[in-house]
């Protein structure tokens, strides 16, 4: 199992790139399910996630090759509609295909699937949108077990507790396409990911209006054909940089960046202290050798997302002041809390908020990943940590970040992955 072995103190200084959008790859790829004939998608990153989503596209009856960043995709077959738990498990993103195989196979079985632990995640807006248009849908042995004839076009509802869900809106929006009439989706999650997959599906043939609105709306086709696509850069990762060269009061310029979808976190970091400047496609951050306290709280697009919570975490933890993090979304999301404790910060859990009193200095410590973006969040504050960190379980890392100790080196880094 490898870990990441940070030596903090170094400044980060130089140029990096950001690749290709994980959540937005993934239901992208599960989309070419739908298409006759070949499909292409670019700017693919190298992750974990993608190849355990490759793996079960193939299980689909796939053909997939990769060439450089992008991937060239065909159905081959239809024989096959079960996405089995072996597959699934590890990757919460596999339900996307549960709509695609509904929608062209009439049927399907798909495992209920995992991903990280960072508190309850249902599947049960995915199955009550399906259900609307006409689906038939039972859970069996753990999955999810799914026939329809033929779908109809209807208007569903997708609020839930904690506001939109996201792959309940991909999923969802995908089987419409192929879905008799015409079918409106409120309260439609507004992520440019969800807008970036409505794009793709509209290369293909689909006809989707209104995605990145809590409105969207979908005229039934009578088939889709493969495309051409890109997709676009990530948003997540590319805020993790930004914290990275905030905390270590950097000079960093991050390039294949959208800031237009990024403007909660900008936002915030302004208000810390951090100057974040557009050029040309490119972010140039710069930090204050002082930060100032900030409050936050995370909510569905265009509030500050879930993901960089623990991100915002690290860095808070060494702002002049007590700051605020509320977690809207995933109110359990706190686990990495205990291992940032380890390192000197000052917090206290009141609920599903945060208390960050700021420190002067962390100090490296062994820290234990419990999630993806703990793990960038941990690797942050090793950045600037007094001596080493050692950052265990990166396998979780390495779903959604390529390269990432690659790139931090790139900058000024003393990063180095040990396999124990």
């Amino acid at each position: 199992m490898d870990k990441f072995v940070v030596n903090g103190g170094n400044r980060l200084k130089g140029d990096v790139t950001v690749s290709g959008s994980k959540n937005s790859a993934l239901p992208i790829l599960a989309a070419a399910l739908l298409a006759e004939g070949p499909t292409v998608v670019r700017n693919v990153p190298e992750l974990e996630d993608i190849v355990a989503m490759v793996d079960l596209l193939r299980s689909l009856g796939c053909e997939i090759r990769r060439e450089g960043k992008d991937l060239h995709i065909e159905v081959r077959s239809e024989a096959h509609s079960h996405a089995e738990y072996d597959r699934v498990r590890k990757m919460r993103a596999s339900v996307c295909v549960l709509g695609p195989l509904l929608a062209k196979r009439k049927a399907a079985r798909v495992a209920m699937p995992g991903g990280c632990a960072i508190g309850s995640r249902p599947v049960d807006l995915h199955i009550r949108g399906l259900r609307l248009l006409g689906a038939e849908i039972e859970l069996d042995s753990g999955d999810m077990v799914a026939a329809a004839s033929r779908l109809r076009g209807a208007e569903i509802f997708l609020g839930g507790p904690f506001g939109s869900t996201v792959l309940g809106t991909d999923n969802v929006m995908m089987a419409a396409t192929l879905a008799e009439g015409t079918t409106v989706i409120e309260c439609a999650a507004c992520e440019p990911e969800v807008e970036d997959l409505a794009n793709f599906l509209n290369k293909m043939g689909a006809r989707i209006t209104g995605a990145g609105t809590p409105r969207i709306t979908i005229q039934g086709v009578e088939k889709l054909t493969g495309c051409d696509h890109t997709v676009i850069p990530d948003r997540i990762e590319a805020g993790t940089f930004m914290m990275a060269a905030a905390i270590t009061n950097g000079d960093v310029t991050i390039r294949n960046v959208r800031l237009d979808h990024m403007m909660a976190v900008v936002d915030r970091l302004r208000e810390v202290g951090v100057s974040v400047e557009r050029s040309n496609g490119s972010a140039i951050v710069s930090s204050a050798r002082h930060l100032q306290p900030a409050d936050v709280t995370t909510q569905p697009y265009p509030g500050f997302p879930t993901d960089m919570q623990a991100q915002l975490m690290s860095l808070l933890c060494l702002a002049d002041g007590n700051s605020a993090i509320t977690e809207k979304i995933y109110p359990d999301r706190f686990m990495h809390v205990a291992e940032l404790l380890r390192m000197g910060c000052n917090i206290r859990k009141e609920g599903p908020t945060a208390i960050v009193t700021g420190v002067k200095k962390l100090i490296g410590a062994p820290v234990m990943a419990s999630d993806l973006r703990a793990s960038a969040a941990l690797v942050i504050a090793g950045l600037v940590a007094k001596g080493q960190t050692m950052v265990n379980r990166v396998y979780h890392l390495d779903r959604g970040y390529e390269s990432f100790e690659v790139k931090l080196r790139e900058i000024g880094a003393d990063i180095r992955r040990v396999n124990e």
